[in-house]
């Protein structure tokens, strides 16, 4: 293995890292505004990292492995189901719009935010019933304000690193 992907492979380790331990530390905390499900969304600051320092593979990789590692630690089954539906569009949808280079990473952490909600709704859907869409709305406004302060922090960071690949 040459120098350049054992440093990728040693950076998406550590961010894995870094996220297994938000993601925890973000369960611990109460229920935002008394709603169930909102939460600040900071384990994906090293998701959003790694869609701008590394590639979409290893992101997706890294995210998956963190839901599936906090599903077996943390929240069970359903838990980890319907985090890694809002994880695949999530990824899907910042990947997309990081592409076109018509967004800031502000922007394409919010779309992420929102696609991530989205993802879960659409489970849960599938799973309760019809329902649950009156939540939607709630989780699109939830979703655009933690991807909001997930793509400010993000930003700061890749900005004051010169790997990052902001164009």
């Amino acid at each position: 293995m040459n120098k350049e992907k054992t440093r990728r492979l040693a950076l998406a380790g550590m961010l894995t890292a870094v996220m297994f331990i938000i993601g925890y530390v973000e369960s611990l905390l109460p229920p935002f505004f008394s709603v169930p499900g909102i939460k600040p969304g900071f384990a994906n600051i090293p998701v959003m990292i790694a869609i701008y320092m590394l590639d979409w593979k290893l992101a997706g990789a890294m995210s998956c492995t963190r839901i599936i590692l906090s599903g077996f630690t943390f929240t069970g089954l359903f838990a980890c189901i319907y985090s890694l539906a809002g994880a695949v569009l999530s990824i899907t949808v910042m990947v997309l719009l990081k592409h076109t280079k018509k967004f800031s990473v502000t922007g394409v952490s919010m779309a992420g935010g929102v696609a991530h909600n989205l993802g879960q709704i659409i489970v849960a859907v599938i799973v309760v019933g019809k329902a649950v869409w009156y939540y939607f709305p709630v989780l699109i406004v939830s979703g655009l304000a933690a991807g909001m302060l997930t793509g400010i922090v993000s930003g700061v960071i890749l900005k004051n690193h010169k790997g990052a690949n902001l164009g």
